[in-house]
């Protein structure tokens, strides 16, 4: 049974790594402006995301507090990103006259 857990994470692993070199790919083509500024946040949780997969992945033997602070962690920093998301849609569509 552990091992369905642990193919999971090693999914999200290896698709947040696919995310960070893409946004890193992207972030070299943008322009300045929000858009970059934009990008540039994204790079950072992006990070910060791949960070706490990582260390709970790499670490099953943290204490359960640990884990639970990663994981609230991890939460926030997906929370964030997904209103940031949503934010730069809503400008971009606005400029767009949509």
């Amino acid at each position: 049974m552990k091992q369905l857990p642990m193919l999971i994470s090693l999914s999200a692993i290896c698709t947040i790594f696919y995310a960070l070199f893409r946004v890193v790919i992207l972030n070299k083509k943008i322009p300045g402006g929000i858009v970059k500024q934009y990008w540039r946040l994204f790079y950072y949780l992006i990070g910060l995301l791949t960070i706490g997969f990582l260390a709970t992945l790499l670490f099953p033997e943290l204490p359960g507090t640990s884990k639970e602070l990663i994981a609230a962690i991890i939460s926030l920093a997906a929370a964030i990103f997904i209103v940031k998301v949503i934010n730069l849609f809503y400008k971009i569509i606005k400029e767009v006259g949509l």
